[in-house]
């Protein structure tokens, strides 16, 4: 499960991701609210974890961005601010769950736990042609046979399987996997579109991904006439 935090806190962001991290969870930090709605809507998240009172935009903003787009991904809103009126407004920008700081780390865990399981099983697999990608064990499955992914092929199939027979630019699966600030380039793209290949293969699916000279790739059924 991937974790976006938006917390300008350097300390307390730190010792929020060591301990999610801890506990299995992907988290990726960032400190102010322009780049918080930015990383949000690319649609890679499954939780966002939100500050209120934030550098640029606040989190009542964000949130909002958030929702004007159309986005569903769950926000956790963490905020020192109790009162009454600032959980309404927080409530009413978009967030599913509002929590005070100071907060026991066994609380924040439980609200985590309560917003995945709202999400059903919208959350736990994606599926194309005869192949289906468990999102909770990164298994790759075609029948009885499975393979399992590392993070970083799990990260790429997933978007390939939203995306599907639409096509993905390689910057987008750039942007979406390794993130804005990464030195990752388009070759990175390409040996991981040949690792996925292969476990595709070896399970026996009958999915193929398609790459499209300087444009990017999609999937498409393979023709066994």
């Amino acid at each position: 499960m991937k974790i976006l935090l938006v917390e300008d806190e350097k300390l307390l962001a730190r010792t929020i991701r060591d301990f999610l991290v801890s506990k299995g969870f992907q988290v990726e930090v960032v400190y102010d609210g322009e780049t918080g709605a930015e990383y949000a809507l690319l649609g890679i998240y499954d939780l966002l974890i939100l500050d209120i009172m934030i550098p640029g935009i606040n989190g009542y903003q964000v949130a909002r961005q958030v929702r004007a787009h159309r986005c569903t991904v769950p926000i956790l809103m963490l905020t020192a601010r109790s009162d009454l009126e600032s959980r309404v407004e927080g409530l009413n920008a978009g967030a599913d769950y509002y929590l005070t700081k100071p907060f026991d780390t066994r609380e924040l865990l439980a609200c985590i736990n309560a917003l995945v399981r709202r999400q059903g099983t919208q959350m736990d697999s994606l599926t194309f042609g005869n192949t289906e990608l468990d999102l909770s064990t990164c298994m790759l499955r075609c029948g009885e046979k499975q393979v399992r992914l590392t993070a970083k092929e799990f990260d790429v199939l997933r978007q390939l399987l939203r995306y599907g027979e639409k096509l993905i630019p390689k910057e987008t699966l750039l942007a979406r996997v390794w993130g804005y600030e990464t030195n990752a380039v388009e070759n990175h793209v390409e040996v991981y579109m040949a690792f996925l290949r292969k476990k595709l293969r070896s399970i026996g699916s009958n999915v193929n991904i398609v790459a499209i000279r300087r444009m990017g790739y999609h999937l498409e059924l393979k023709d066994h006439d």
